[in-house]
Order: structure tokens, then sequence, then C-alpha cells
């Protein structure tokens, strides 16, 4: 591989012309193995046609993406994630080369292949099997309905630009990819440098596999000359690296007056505080110390979300420090990845090496005194199981300085991006509050305590400057997932420094690459725009004298509006007194006339809501077997109007949603549910849910 590391550009693979000498070769960077400094690659992206594949992305990527549904892409991921398993071993090969041990590999490459598994998962779950996502309820705006509003998303016409940092090449790519590729929109991946051939190798897998739809996803291995003006309105770029990077970017035209979308994740001074009650004897203190260390030591302390500062209370300093040095002695052992028994690798080139050196340089001259370790380049494992000094490889050893003054600017401003953290002394949680603030915003705090009150009023305080918030005690310190692993159903970002982003997060990060809007119109052109069935729209009522009830009809036969209007019927004393005596459910509201009727809800004794919903599905239920499958549900039920003895309801059931599931032989239908007294008021609203053969069975002869 140390030839030009190739692009995969509109369809194909595409390297320099290396044809003339001058030019190509001379200008690219070389990439080396961590360890050992042997030559991997080299990088350039000399003559590359930018502008050519962002057209190829806006056309073709978005022409081969629109022609899937949320739950058609949601299935390719699926399958990506089963191919890129299927050669993950491949990916581990490589990934020793950028200094990953297999523990760091293990959360790169199978972190990244479980953002796809998550996103295919929720994808399937919570989005409609259409292109457009209906975002909360519509709005009545006027006095018959005949005119709503609707908020809804629709994805970005243009292409999502994703620059990644160094540390992550499998994962930070994924996370990004996974959301906008669900949402529908091509991307083009930009990994950085230093570990560009390992997300190149992912990339060669999934381009083999032949699951990408066209154009769907480009990869540029190397620099992206002039990107920003090759971007317009309806495009947007998604950066992971420094914050002084990400604000010049920023301020480039394109994003402040062209419309560009630009989410940042950056630097983050990230703290971890032991709580006062998590004194040395508790499981909290141990959970403290094994998480620090971890995190000191993952991916040599090259984590965005890595602990930085160590703020403890100043009575247990001493015992933290003690703790952190016996247990770095009795777990970690630095050198190459590919040497038995090795816990940590080197920094992923040795500039970054030296980049990290010159932070604890600043650090010292705050007044941070080295506690643990050593800036001198330290003995380690070789790849022969030998122990020696590396002269060409990026190692250090892990580093915890201690700080006297704990408001020293630096310790809050400077990051030292490996395995180095600091520890900082508070007195009142209000000061440890303080010092988390004085991060300038975190993508992460984590919390050892085990008194609730000590987590509320932290949370309270420090909430706002965080993307996240770990607590950690006895009950969940075996199963938590970390103060440094993100996970992909929750919000990966941070304010302030740490960007403003908000990576991953569940569907929120499928809508960062949508656009919202309110949509107004009539019943039926909203019903018509969203595929959803909105009241006042036309339906389609069930005819007693011969017409297929809706619950004989399969998903193939079944439309939007279909519907049941039922007959009436009426509840009597004996129908609630029956419920009541048989379900055990005696509350005074329907056995206790005099109590019931001094309740200011209620005109005297009245029916209980749930006999109501029972009724329902007896009045518009039909019986006989067939296409509905089950009930799976009961959503947003609302009793309005109570329901007295010799009152009489009716039930009107409409096809609300369609979904059908792109694996099963079934789907899902919402049901709107509609129960109204012989007065015509709205007594009870809900959905109900039901599973639905994709088609009939036909009957036994």
């Amino acid at each position: 591989m140390t030839g030009i590391l190739p692009s995969y550009l509109q369809g194909e693979w595409w390297t320099p012309d290396a044809s003339a000498e001058g030019s190509v070769l001379e200008n690219a960077a070389d990439v080396r193995d961590a360890s050992t400094g042997e030559l991997v690659t080299r990088v350039s992206t000399d003559g590359i046609d930018l502008a050519g594949a962002i057209d190829y992305a806006r056309t073709v990527g978005q022409a081969s993406l629109g022609k899937l549904t949320f739950h058609q892409r949601a299935v390719l991921l699926k399958q990506m994630a089963v191919v890129l398993t299927e050669r993950k071993a491949e990916l581990y090969a490589i990934s020793a080369r950028t200094g990953a041990t297999e523990r760091d590999s293990w959360v790169d490459v199978d972190g990244g292949i479980g953002v796809l598994f998550t996103y295919s998962s929720k994808g399937r779950r919570e989005l409609p099997n259409g292109q457009v996502l209906v975002d909360g309820p519509a709005e009545v705006l006027s006095k018959d309905g005949s005119f709503l509003g609707q908020h809804i998303y629709t994805r970005l016409p243009g292409v999502a630009v994703q620059i990644n940092a160094f540390n992550f090449p499998v994962w930070g790519s994924l996370e990004k990819f996974a959301p906008a590729f669900l949402a529908g929109v091509p991307s083009i991946v930009k990994p950085a440098t230093p570990t560009g051939y390992l997300a190149e190798a992912f990339v060669r897998i999934l381009v083999e596999s032949g699951l990408l739809p066209d154009g769907s996803l480009q990869l540029v291995s190397g620099s992206l000359p002039g990107l920003f003006d090759h971007l317009r309105l309806g495009d947007l770029v998604a950066f992971t690296g420094s914050a002084s990077t990400a604000e010049r970017l920023r301020s480039h035209d394109a994003v402040q007056t062209g419309g560009v979308r630009f989410t940042s994740e950056t630097d983050s001074i990230n703290a971890s505080i032991l709580g006062p009650d998590a004194t040395p004897d508790t499981p909290e203190f141990d959970a403290y110390v094994k998480q620090l260390v971890v995190e000191m030591t993952a991916k040599a302390g090259q984590k965005c979300t890595a602990i930085r500062r160590v703020i403890v209370p100043e009575a247990s300093a001493d015992a933290v420090v003690d703790a952190v040095r016996a247990r770095l002695a009795e777990r970690v052992v630095v050198g190459d990845p590919r040497a038995e028994g090795v816990t940590m690798g080197p920094l992923a080139s040795v500039a970054q090496r030296d980049d990290v050196l010159a932070q604890v340089r600043k650090l010292e001259a705050a007044g941070g005194a080295l506690v643990i370790g050593s800036t001198d380049l330290p003995a380690v494992r070789l790849a022969d199981g030998s122990e020696g000094q590396a002269a060409d490889g990026a190692f250090l050893t892990p580093m915890l300085l201690r700080f006297a003054d704990a408001s020293a600017d630096a310790v809050h401003e400077v990051e030292a991006f490996g395995p180095v953290a600091s520890v900082l002394s508070y007195s009142t949680l209000a000061e440890a509050s303080d010092l988390v603030a004085r991060g300038g915003g975190s993508l992460v705090t984590s919390v050892a305590t085990h008194d609730p009150a000590v987590a509320i009023e932290l949370a309270s305080r420090i909430a706002a400057y965080n993307g996240r918030v770990l607590f950690l005690d006895r009950d969940d310190a075996r199963t938590s997932t970390g103060h440094g692993s993100p996970v992909p159903h929750l919000v990966h970002g941070g304010p302030g420094r740490a960007g403003g982003g908000e990576e991953l997060g569940g569907i929120r990060a499928v809508k960062h690459f949508m656009q919202r809007t309110a949509v107004q119109g009539s019943p039926e052109l909203l019903t018509a725009l969203t595929g959803v069935w909105h009241t006042g729209a036309s339906a389609r009522p069930y005819d007693l004298s011969g017409d297929v009830h809706p619950f004989r009809k399969s998903l193939a036969e079944l439309r939007v509006g279909d519907q049941v209007a039922s007959p009436s019927r009426t509840v009597t004393l004996d129908d609630i007194e029956t419920f009541a005596n048989f379900t055990g459910d005696t509350f005074y509201a329907h056995m206790d006339e005099e109590a019931a009727t001094a309740n200011p809800f209620f005109p005297g004794r009245v029916a209980h809501g749930y006999l109501l919903v029972s009724w329902a599905a007896g009045l518009f239920v039909d019986a006989a077997p067939g296409p509905v499958l089950a009930n799976s549900g009961l959503e947003n039920l609302k009793f309005v109007t109570p329901v007295s003895p010799g009152d009489s309801i009716r039930v009107e059931l409409t096809a609300k949603q369609i979904t059908p599931r792109e694996t099963d032989e079934y789907g899902e239908v919402r049901w709107d549910a509609v129960l109204k007294n012989q007065h015509d008021e709205l007594v009870a609203s809900y959905d109900v849910l039901t599973l639905v053969a994709k088609e009939r069975v036909p009957a036994a002869v």
C-alpha cells in the first residue's frame, strides 16, 4: 500500500496522475506505521475533480437514494453492517498499523458497525416506510377544521461532506454516514490523513459488496481544495476536529450567507467528578479510578471524549493519585499492538506525539506537577516481544498532572490529546460545578456518586455545559458503557467549545440531514402530502350491506381513509357494575353516586373509560381470522366527556397510516379511533395499532 492512497469518486477508484514526476509524488504526504515508522502509504489529491464529485452526488446520488423509502435504506444499512462484520478481521489487521490495540479496534471497527445496525433498526421501527417524516400533530387553523398546519421533514437536496478526525477512521465516518444515508442524502467522506488508509479499506469493502446505491458514498483520500467554493444551499458539512479549524470553516461565506449547513464536534476538555460520598472505601471510588485509567489509555488517550480534568474532593486527591498509579502499573503495557500483552499502543503519528508533549509542557508551565509518568520517550514492548525504545514510534506513557491551583487557566483551556489528565481539587459541589463550566462546553462529564442529592445538585449545575452527563455508581458500574463511549441512541456533541453539534442521537441525527417545513392546507391535501390521514379528509366508510370490512383487507388492499362507522350501544348501570366487579376496579366515580356527584369532573356515577374502549373494539372489530394478525398497541388515549348510565356511544375507526415492513410478510396499520356519544360529543380518542398481513392467505379448500 506504499503508492498513492486511492479516492472513490463518481463511481470509480481514482488516484492522481503520477506521470508528471515533479508534482504529485513530491507533494504527497507520507503516512507511516505508528509503531515502527514504516511507510504505509502516501496521500495526495492533486488534480482531483471535487466539483465533479459534488455534482455527481447531487445528481446521481440524490436520484438513487430518492427512489428508496426510509425502510429500504434502513435494510441496506443492515446489509452493509453484515458485510463489514464478515470482513472485520481485515480491518483489525490494518487498524493495528494506526497504533490501535485489539480493544481500540473493537471500539472503532465494531463501534462503527454497531452504528449501522442501530440506525437500521431505528429506521425501521421509528420512521415510516415512505419519504416524508411527519413532525408532531397537525395544528387546526380554522374553526371548521378545513385549514390545517403540519410540520414535515424532507431530505436536503444536496450533498453531505463529512470531514473526520484521525482517531476513529471507521466509527467516526460511519456515525455521520449512517444518519445521512437513512435521511436519503449522499455523502462525501474525507478521512484524516494519518489513518485514512483504514477508512479507504472499509469503503472498498462496501463498494465491492454492491450494496451502495450509485453516488450515495464517495471517498476523498486527502485534502479538499476549494471545497466551500463548490457548495450551496441544500449542502451540509459535518466536521470533527479542532475548534480553531471549525471556526475558520464556519466563517466561510458559503456558511455565513450561502445557506450551507455546518455542524461540528470539536475540542472538549471533558471532566469527571468524584462525589464527596465516594470515599476510598466505596465501590464508586473504585469505579471512578477504573474509568479514569481506561480513558487515559484507550486509543492512547486520543479520544474527543477522554477525561482531561479529574475533579476530586481535596480529602481524596492523594488516594486518587495513588490508586491510579497502582492500576496503571498493574494493567498497562505500552508497546506495538501486534505484540502479545500490549494494552496501550502508540499515538497515531510522531507529529501527534510531539504535539502532545508540547501541550504537556504548557500545562507544566502553568503549575501542573507531573505525578505519574514522564515526558521522556519510554521503553516499550516491540512487535517481536522484546523490550526497548522505538525511535520511530509514536509512544508515550500515561501521564497524570496535579494542579495546586484548580483555577489555573491552562488546565481548562489546553488539551493534550493523548494519555494525559490533570487532577484538580474542590471543597464544595458549587466549586466542582464551576470547574466543569470553566471548560467552556464539553462533550461529556461523568460523576461518581451514590447519593441522589449530590447527583441532583450537580446535574442542575453542569448539564447546560455538556452534551452528555454520565452518573456512575455501584448499580451501573458493570453495565455502563463508560465515560468515553458515545452510543448511537443518544446525542454525541456538546455546547460551546465542543462545537454545538449533535452527531448521533437516534432519529435526531437523521433530521440534521433534512429540512423541517410547516405545510398548510386542507385535510385532504395534507393527507396526500404526508401519507397520514387527517381528520376532515375524505373517508370510505364500510358498508354493512356487503362491502369488505377493513379488517378483511390485506395491506395490498387497504387504503388510508378506509373506515368503520359503528352503530350505537347504550350504557346501563348494570354494565358499569358488572365491569367493576369483574375487573376489581371499584373506584368511587363508578360505584358511589354521592361521592361521584361531589367530584367536579363527573355528573354522578359514570362508565369506566376502559369499559368504553373495550366496547369500542367490539363495535369495530371483525372477528374472523384474516389479514389482521394482532393488536400491537394503543397510543395517545384521551378521555374527554364522561359517559353516564343511559348514554350511548359509537365509534369511527379510520385507517390513518399504513407502514409495510420491508423484511416481513406483514406491516403496521395505525387506526384513528374516535368515540362519540348520542349528542355527537367527543368521548375519547386514541390510535389503535394492528399488525396486518401484506397479502390475503387463500382459504383452505
